[in-house]
């Protein structure tokens, strides 16, 4: 037997039929979009021969001593002449019988390179090695392999493919194979890890959300415009700007219908809404469509705590990309345009699927300009993308027309704007921690929603309104551990739906898209246009504007976060637009035309954002490929310069679990299983800080690096949240533990 795997054991011939079953999967379930440039019939090739290398002796060994080591067997070791740890892939195309084939020697190329790189490797090809090794050892072993696979392998080894192989002729995005080679590798990469998952490649192929979703909607007179024009033009790319309450998540899942899809949010809160919506059955209100994954850092978390018995599952599921339906945050699945190692497994797979993008402008321009490139090589590729938002950023749909993506009639746009008026604005040229007695007044009936910008403003203002008894007075933003925000998140959720609780709320921009909440009032320092709107649609969320007076107020001085949250010229260019609007009612279309204004290219003209956008796309097309690791664009994609820490007090609390899971013994699957459960336990006394708040001693290692929890740290600051009652500030970073007493 030729050794594959070592845990559990599985023989070369098991670990390569289960890539082969797959292989059936795939082009059974998705062939007809990938038949082209023979595809198929390559890619089949790479899965029967892509770890035939695994013959090579030092391999077996390696195998070998873990199967000792692990399983508790004695199997002997293979003598060998060689001392070399050459990666099993560089050994693998040497099998090929390509002399026999039909294909030119630009198709070879990309065949030995797909099976070479199907493992990303530090240690660059060593053609002399490479070729003794084959010479002086594969050559013996080839009945032994032939045996094994089953497959056609010419009596004498050669290693002349070794040219090809090396770096220096790594096929790039400017040769004509591209495609070829990016499709090709992708999907070995796919069927491969599935396989060593023992997975299938692809699940739930029959099952039509789109279907799902007009069974649902028959519980409603009729399906609303920008529904019937999703439904329509499903074949095509596309783009909606449709107010709140327009149905535009409907509208996705009719547009993805029968294909399989990656529908991605900016924040995991919305994400978890949609899934549960999604998933959960009519009874619940639900549409029912059970075949939905979840993927982002904290899933199986979150599906397990809401009691969905298969959370592990639907998230390694989802992992591997099998499941028909993911909702996704974007770091999961738009690192692909950093060409990291190994990219083409993700970017492979979008060239059979659709993909949503919800609420593009809530990014960052650098979180843009990854997107756009994105959606530009989907198309590129095969792929489909909708992008759905209620305010749309002119410079965005420009990059689209200028790429030829959304041109002609491959791509269709539509506008879907409310009539309903729910707003009417006061902009106050005062700072808002000094109109706390507007606030006190209308909180004493009525739902009242203060939101500023920074955690440090909202815990003055909450401070300053606690010193009223008259009104019940809440604080939430991020600087909550993760257990506390989720316990504040649920209360906000019903305070807002209680038809006899009154008072206030002081928040940050957390709230802006995560939470669907409706308020009376809403108090606002005033942001950038597009996150301002995100902001109002908290009040008066599904109601008719109908009172005398604003229902949103906006306050311009001494605002908080410009320069550091916000873009600078952003938020000046901001607040000249929104003063022409004072003591006037806003309606959707002024909103939509507004930021269109602020975010067009002429406006932006020697702002630091528009910089930002054109230097991180001229960046991306300038990137080298397979510079970064997975881990790294990944960490771009997500809130890099954060760090996970525990504040003191609740490290001291929970201190036996910290040590438990330091020196948790793992034998087998279901310590695995304990094991990853006490992580998760601990991820939920965690809080995200800047990282550099993380200095001047307020932080201390858990571990040394390298070892278990050295990515989370002590917080040595104040921690103020009282459980029972639901209140407290959070996370004081500027209060030092010495300083408090009691």
């Amino acid at each position: 037997m030729i050794y594959a795997k070592s845990n559990p054991i599985e023989s070369l011939k098991e670990h390569t039929n289960s890539l082969v079953n797959n292989y059936k999967e795939l082009k059974k379930s998705y062939g007809e979009k990938l038949d082209e440039d023979n595809l198929l019939d390559l890619l089949e090739i790479a899965v029967k021969y892509h770890d035939a290398g695994k013959v090579y002796s030092q391999f077996q060994n390696m195998i070998i001593k873990n199967i000792n080591k692990y399983q508790d067997e004695n199997i002997k070791r293979i003598e060998s002449e060689f001392e070399e740890n050459v990666p099993h892939s560089y050994l693998s195309p040497a099998f090929l019988p390509y002399q026999n084939w039909n294909y030119n020697k630009k198709t070879l190329k990309v065949l030995f390179q797909t099976i070479a790189y199907h493992h990303e490797r530090d240690t660059e090809p060593d053609s002399k090695i490479i070729a003794k090794i084959v010479e002086k050892e594969l050559n013996k072993k080839i009945n032994e392999v032939r045996e094994e696979l089953e497959v056609e392998i010419n009596d004498r080894l050669v290693s002349l493919y070794t040219k090809l192989i090396q770096p220096k002729y790594r096929v790039r995005q400017d040769d004509e194979v591209y495609n070829l080679y990016v499709l090709l590798k992708g999907l070995l990469h796919k069927l491969d890890h599935s396989a060593s998952a023992h997975e299938k490649v692809e699940l739930d192929v029959d099952k039509n959300v789109g279907e799902y979703t007009e069974e649902y909607m028959k519980r409603f007179p009729n399906l609303r415009e920008v529904q019937k024009f999703s439904r329509d033009n499903k074949d095509k790319n596309v783009i909606v700007v449709a107010s709140t309450g327009m149905g535009k998540t409907e509208s996705a899942l009719l547009w993805i219908d029968e294909d399989k899809a990656f529908f991605t949010l900016p924040l995991r809160v919305s994400i978890n809404a949609l899934y549960d919506r999604v998933r959960k059955d009519e009874s619940k209100e639900g549409i029912g469509y059970d075949y939905v994954g979840l993927l982002h850092s904290t899933s199986v978390d979150y599906l397990e705590e809401s009691g969905y018995d298969d959370g592990e599952e639907v998230y390694d599921q989802s992992k591997l990309l099998s499941k028909k339906l993911i909702f996704s945050t974007i770091d999961q699945i738009f690192k692909f345009p950093f060409k990291y190692r190994g990219y083409e497994k993700s970017y492979a797979t979008l060239a059979y699927s659709k993909v949503v993008i919800d609420e593009i402008q809530a990014y960052d321009p650098e979180i843009a300009a990854i997107l756009l490139k994105g959606l530009e090589m989907i198309d590129k590729i095969g792929g489909k993308f909708m992008i759905m938002t209620a305010t749309l950023p002119k410079i965005y749909i420009n990059y689209l027309e200028e790429k030829g993506i959304i041109t002609g009639e491959k791509a269709a746009c539509g506008e879907f704007l409310s009539d309903t008026v729910r707003h009417k604005i006061e902009v106050k040229e005062e700072a808002i921690i000094e109109d706390e007695a507007e606030m006190i007044k209308k909180g004493k009936d009525k739902k009242v929603l203060v939101i500023v910008n920074t955690v440090a403003r909202a815990i003055d203002v909450f401070y300053k309104l606690d010193q009223n008894n008259e009104v019940n007075i809440n604080l939430l933003h991020s600087m909550f551990i993760k257990k506390d925000r989720g316990l504040l998140e649920k209360r906000i959720k019903e305070f807002a739906d209680s038809e006899r609780e009154s008072g206030i709320w002081v928040t940050t921009q957390l709230v802006e898209a995560s939470l669907d909440i409706d308020f009376d009032y809403l108090f606002t320092e005033l942001s950038t246009l597009d996150s301002l709107f995100q902001r109002v649609g908290r009040c008066y969320r599904k109601r008719e504007f109908d009172l005398d007076e604003p229902n949103v107020y906006i306050y311009t001085e001494e605002v908080k976060g410009v320069g550091t949250i916000y873009d600078q010229d952003v938020w000046k260019k901001s607040k000249k637009e929104i003063m022409n609007y004072n003591l006037q009612e806003l309606n959707e279309k002024d909103k939509v035309k507004m930021v269109e204004k602020l975010y067009s290219r002429n406006n932006l003209e020697e702002t630091d954002f528009l910089e930002k956008f054109d230097n991180a796309l001229k960046y991306l097309d300038d990137i080298k490929p397979y510079e970064r690791t997975k881990g790294e664009a990944q960490r771009i994609l997500r809130d890099i310069n954060n760090v996970n820490v525990i504040p003191r007090r609740i490290y001291d609390d929970i201190r036996d679990k910290i040590d438990k899971y330091k020196n948790y013994q793992i034998r087998d699957k279901k310590d695995r299983k304990k094991f990853k459960e006490l992580r998760r336990e601990i991820n939920k006394y965690t809080v995200s800080i800047p990282y550099y708040k993380a200095t001047d001693g307020r932080v201390s290692a858990i571990s040394e690096k390298g070892e278990r929890l050295s990515d989370i740290y002590v917080l040595n600051r104040k921690y103020d949240f009282d459980e029972r009652n639901l209140v407290g500030r959070g996370v004081l970073i500027d209060e030092e533990l010495g300083c408090i007493i009691g």
